[in-house]
């Protein structure tokens, strides 16, 4: 009886998910991120790919390299210089040639370069974001479950306490044999839990470490403790923060300015671009010669070249517009689907905490209190502590469900929402 009073004392301690402290050290999830943005090969790509496009806008509005070229022209003979000086075709020169685009072109070609670097830079603050959000999902989704391996480790000790008391009870012909047989499935049962649990832990460390670019099989640590859920900002003002801050709409926007200049570099194609030629020859006794020459590209073919280029870049804006529509639709809507998951997951986190935890607590107390006088049998008690089991875990999850929610929050909309 005594055996029997210190587990109905002990169940109230560890009622609402108490448990041993962990030796193992713990890993901070900000550590983790700066370790991620430092690392991972994905930003690292989208960071030199931003780097590469910053170089293309000199590139683009520089002229055209010039061409010089040397020959000769010999009269009588194919030898060299043949009738130098004494036939006015003979002569040894230089002709210098440059290339000039058409007005306001190299312009507009470094404009579309500037607007291509500039949505590579947003697309790699989009890439950085993808990442960093990742990272914590697969954080949080190992919090949970290294919180849930503890709860269940703590829990199959209580049950192997009922377990003791009911080989007692049996011993002493008060409870048949069948109690000792269901406490043993019940505690083989929350090993097979245990065991998937620290299964699923196993591949979220293995995400981890690929996401920082460590060897595989690298130690992580535990993860620190989750937090209860606080308060979010207004939907209102997350999704105005999604559409200040969000570098996939930033990123549509580039693309739709560079389009539009590239709209515009399609209609000036149609002007003309120069050539410009100068040239020295040296005739021998007979005075040298200079030759100036101004070439022009004539559009003759507008009908088939310029006038569909100018359609072409038409409906390429048009497409770039659309998409910018289709991703903010897009956008506002997964805002609202991640702060509905969010709020649903903290209520139901509180309501766990406040009214069902409580409640179970109490009905396994009453339970264990009814078995040790045998009021009751052992099926009572297994229902409320299964019940009691369930709740907790479910309280664990959803807390880890809000904070991955929060987190492609912060993903969405370039903003920090916890810390």
């Amino acid at each position: 009886m005594n055996r029997l009073a210190a587990i109905f004392l002990l169940a109230p301690i560890v009622g609402l998910g108490g448990v041993v402290p962990d030796p193992s050290p713990h890993v901070r999830l900000e550590d983790l991120i700066a370790e991620a943005l430092e690392r991972n090969p994905e930003i690292q790509s989208a960071f030199h790919r931003y780097e590469a496009a910053r170089r293309r806008p000199a590139q683009e509005g520089a002229l055209p390299d010039p061409m010089l070229s040397v020959g000769y022209t010999s009269v009588g003979r194919p030898y060299p210089l043949a009738g130098l000086g004494t036939q006015p075709m003979a002569n040894a020169g230089l002709m210098f040639t440059q290339e000039i685009p058409g007005p306001g072109k190299r312009r507009l070609r470094a404009a579309i370069g500037q607007q291509e670097a500039e949505a590579e830079r947003r697309s790699a603050r989009q890439i950085q974001l993808e990442v960093i959000s990742r990272l914590k999902q697969a954080y949080y989704g190992l919090a949970y479950r290294t919180q849930a391996e503890e709860n269940l480790a703590e829990r199959a000790r209580l049950l192997e306490d009922i377990l003791r008391v009911a080989e007692a009870r049996y011993a002493a012909g008060l409870a048949p044999q069948q109690d000792v047989l269901r406490m043993q499935t019940e505690i083989s049962l929350l090993e097979a839990e245990r065991q998937r649990l620290e299964g699923q832990s196993e591949i979220l460390r293995a995400e981890i470490t690929s996401l920082l670019a460590r060897p595989a099989g690298s130690p992580l640590g535990r993860p620190a403790k989750l937090d209860l859920p606080r308060e979010l900002p207004e939907l209102a003002r997350l999704l105005e923060a999604a559409g200040q801050n969000s570098p996939l709409l930033a990123e549509r926007e580039s693309r739709i300015a560079g389009a539009e200049i590239a709209l515009d570099f399609a209609r000036r194609r149609a002007w003309p671009d120069f050539a410009l030629n100068a040239g020295y020859f040296n005739m021998g006794a007979m005075g040298s010669m200079y030759m100036f020459r101004l070439d022009f590209r004539l559009p003759v073919y507008y009908g088939r070249k310029q006038r569909p280029a100018v359609a072409e870049q038409f409906e390429q804006l048009r497409n770039e517009r659309r998409q910018y529509e289709a991703a903010a639709l897009d956008l506002r809507y997964r805002v609202q689907e991640e702060y509905t998951t969010a709020q649903v997951a903290a209520r139901l986190a509180r309501f766990y905490e406040t009214t069902l935890l409580p409640q179970a607590q109490a009905a396994l107390e009453a339970s264990l209190a009814s078995y040790q006088t045998g009021a009751t049998d052992l099926t009572d008690v297994l229902n409320s502590f299964e019940k009691l089991l369930r709740y907790e875990l479910a309280r664990i999850e959803e807390i880890a469900n809000y904070h991955a929610a929060v987190s492609r929050l912060e993903q969405l909309t370039g903003k920090v929402l916890e810390r």
